[in-house]
């Protein structure tokens, strides 16, 4: 039996698939480009057209990852390679993939239900699986929050889809809780003279439902005020600092004392 020497064997393949190779590796090139630009200009458009920014992340990384398989399969089948033969050795590859990868598979689902059912959307503050901060992004698999001291999380979108969780915007007014504890000795009606004037006086507040201050317990060194103001969500903080600030003031000003946990020692002598 005679065999075709190593160099025209090399010959053979070369002519063979040659062609196929290299025209392969310039669709490859110009198709990864087309589906840069394609990615892009659909990216232009969501903004264009102010799309919900909730939505933009997954769906521009959804439409990039559909993309570059469908080219790589159009590659595969350029070169040569059967595509019934492949397909099934790509479905055999897939449930192995899948089995090996199930939870990442269930980050993908929680993330299409995030995106279905819409609990909360990119710039809400939320907190969830023990952490809080604001939504920067919905990717496929993950929500990046951004901390209020400008630390990234990444949370996995399973866990964050099935577990509660607490959205601080999705409603436009919110209320301010604080206890101010006085001394028993001071005046009930004086201290609660002094935070509902600072709490009317401030534009911020809602004044319906009117601001409330209450005796919400009688505690073991003081008596301890409940205020409670509606306003809006976007002065929440500002209005929790600033007030609280300007009730201590008001307090030493006025003479209303604000008692600390104290202990009386009693000293005897065992004769």
């Amino acid at each position: 039996m005679n065999s075709l020497p190593n160099s025209e064997k090399m010959m053979e393949l070369v002519t063979t698939y040659g062609g196929k190779i290299l025209l392969a590796i310039i669709a490859l090139v110009v198709g990864l480009f087309l589906i840069g630009k394609l990615v892009k200009a659909v990216k232009k458009v969501f903004e264009l057209r102010s799309f919900d920014p909730t939505l933009q992340t997954f769906l521009i990384n959804l439409l990039g990852i559909t993309l570059k398989i469908l080219l790589f399969i159009s590659i595969v089948s350029m070169v040569g390679v059967q595509m019934t033969s492949f397909i099934a050795l790509l479905g055999a590859v897939g449930l192995a993939v899948g089995m090996a990868l199930s939870g990442t598979l269930q980050n993908f689902a929680g993330g299409v239900i995030l995106l279905i059912m819409k609990p909360f959307k990119v710039g809400d503050y939320i907190e969830a699986q023990g952490y809080a901060g604001s939504v920067v992004a919905i990717d496929i698999f993950a929500t990046v929050l951004n901390t209020p001291d400008k630390k990234r999380i990444i949370i996995p979108n399973g866990p964050l889809s099935t577990g509660s969780m607490i959205n601080y915007s999705v409603e436009p007014v919110r209320r301010v809780d604080w206890t101010f504890g006085i001394g028993y000795a001071d005046s009930i009606d004086a201290a609660r003279n002094i935070i509902l004037g600072i709490v009317n006086a401030d534009s911020r507040i809602h004044q319906d439902p009117a601001p409330f201050v209450g005796v919400v317990s009688l505690g073991d060194s003081s008596v301890n005020l409940v205020t409670r103001v509606w306003l809006d969500s976007a002065n929440y903080w500002d209005v929790f600092f600033e007030v609280q600030e300007a009730v201590k003031k008001a307090f030493d000003a006025s003479g209303v004392s604000i008692p600390f946990p104290q202990s009386d020692v009693h000293l005897y002598q065992i004769k």
